[in-house]
């Protein structure tokens, strides 16, 4: 066995044993709270309230390609117009633009959380 099966094999492993430990241990904890006699409504607390995930995930999404977008065209209007190094332009604007645009998303998943 070379290390082109033993990379796929091994993330097979480390995945599975991940959500094994997640659900091994969420049942465990479920199952000491109620011996110790907990209402079982408290493991369905976190999902009545709020919005759904996959609209925040949509908004977020959303801004930071608005974000990388206005970022490149910015890098390219800089690069075009003055004699700065493409190299260094490029990623700082980019990176500064797409991290405007998860503030600017998050701001906006907060407003909506707020309205539903």
């Amino acid at each position: 066995m070379g290390p082109q099966v033993l990379v796929p094999l091994s993330l097979f492993a480390m995945i599975f044993g991940i959500v094994y430990l997640f659900y091994s241990t969420r049942n465990r904890e479920r199952l000491a709270l109620i011996e110790k006699g907990a209402d079982a409504s408290i493991f369905l607390k976190g999902r009545t309230k709020g919005s759904s995930a996959w609209k925040i995930f949509v908004v977020n999404v959303a801004f930071l390609l608005i974000g990388s977008g206005v970022g490149i065209f910015l890098a390219l209007l800089i690069t075009t117009y003055t004699s700065l190094d493409d190299d260094a332009v490029y990623p700082s604007i980019i990176f500064i633009m797409a991290g405007i645009g998860l503030l600017t998303g998050f701001k906006t998943a907060k407003d909506i959380d707020k309205e539903e």
